[in-house]
């Protein structure tokens, strides 16, 4: 088996809108795909990062809440990788977008932090 690289990480939101003005017009994805599926009921939007890591949308009629935060089974959270995790936040509160207070980690002792998305899921900066 040769896996190469992640392709996508597929999430599910509960409003196509908030997910699009959180991801595009405030994360900086780019559009690829955006279909409405009729015998589904759903929205599906294909999101692009850089060359190598995209975003699958779902946005489906009322979905089960997160049961905790972030402990539930299946992703934990998404991570990214950022020169500075001070100016990342400046920026993102700039945007309207809460962060925690920056911190360590205690393995790789390099900064981070997180912030959420609309529906909650966790996003992590970390240099």
């Amino acid at each position: 088996m040769n896996l190469h690289s992640i392709h996508h990480i597929a999430i599910i939101v509960s409003d196509i809108q908030a997910a699009k003005d959180f991801y595009v017009d405030k994360l900086g994805f780019e559009i690829l795909r955006e279909n409405y599926r009729a015998e589904r009921e759903d929205w599906k939007l294909d999101l692009k990062l850089n060359e190598t890591t995209e975003l699958e949308i779902f946005a489906v009629k009322k979905p089960p809440r997160r049961i905790t935060h972030p402990e539930a089974c299946g992703l934990r959270h998404l991570a990214f990788r950022m020169d500075s995790v001070e100016e990342t936040v400046k920026e993102l509160e700039a945007l309207g977008i809460p962060c925690e207070p920056i911190r360590t980690d205690t393995y790789t002792h390099a900064k981070m932090t997180f912030f959420a998305d609309p529906d909650g899921l966790p996003i992590e900066i970390h240099e």
